[in-house]
């Protein structure tokens, strides 16, 4: 059983050192791609990855793929994301009673769309010429992309840490990156944004989600800690 208990451990140990390492270094990955693109636009650099880009997407064009890109990317609008974070608010408000886990949702979503607003103001880049669909505003960092990266990102979060069974946690994780990444291609694909929006996009969607919920941990930690138990001694006091 001792033996049992130290593999048990050890495991436990592997995967959170694993789960640490990734995050680490999706972080400076994040930070390192935001910076040099972000560098880039503010010189007024062209970068090939946008004209290759919109070649790519013009090759696989049809009347099909249209409607399907349009179906992708109305799950990063606003119409989609208010609606739904608002239902997952409720969830874990009213039937999982986790309230730290409904305030993560709006922080997240608040946050990410405050975020992209100062952004596209900072760099105050136009958007591509002939877009296929109308698209006001500012180009840089796509919001979409942005909003899926935070959104479904906080969403890939909470498959990990909720669901158990090893095989449909992968697959929900797999699938959800897979539908982020459809989201950022269908904005190229629709021509209102480049490929540098979309990518700096994802970088700033997954940083926004990763200092949002550490911060947000460091202060259920901190609540349980110190806030928790001098509300309890307080009621004790009134009872």
């Amino acid at each position: 059983m001792i033996r049992n208990f130290h593999k048990k451990l050890a495991a436990e140990f592997a995967l959170f050192t694993v789960e640490l390492l990734f995050v680490l270094g999706l972080f400076l990955a994040c930070i390192i791609g935001f910076l040099y693109i972000g560098v880039e636009i503010l010189q007024g650099d062209q970068l090939p990855i946008d004209a290759e880009a919109f070649a790519l997407a013009r090759s696989m064009g049809s009347p099909a793929m249209n409607n399907f890109i349009e179906g992708v990317t109305f799950f990063a609008s606003q119409q989609f994301i208010t609606p739904a974070a608002l239902l997952l608010i409720a969830y874990f408000l009213f039937i999982r009673k986790h309230r730290w886990h409904s305030l993560r949702v709006p922080v997240v979503a608040l946050g990410s769309i405050s975020l992209n607003l100062v952004l596209k103001q900072f760099f105050d880049r136009p958007r591509p010429l002939s877009p296929l669909v109308h698209a006001s505003g500012l180009s840089f960092p796509s919001g979409h992309s942005m909003i899926a990266a935070s959104f479904y990102g906080l969403i890939i979060y909470l498959v990990w840490k909720n669901v158990k069974p090893p095989l449909l946690r992968y697959g929900l994780v797999v699938l959800l990156a897979i539908f982020i990444l459809l989201i950022g291609f269908s904005r190229i694909y629709l021509r209102v944004h480049y490929a540098t929006d979309v990518l700096a996009g994802f970088s700033a969607g997954f940083l926004w989600v990763i200092v949002g919920l550490w911060a947000l941990r460091r202060l259920e930690k901190f609540s349980k800690k110190e806030i928790t138990p001098v509300l309890q001694e307080e009621t004790d006091k009134n009872a």
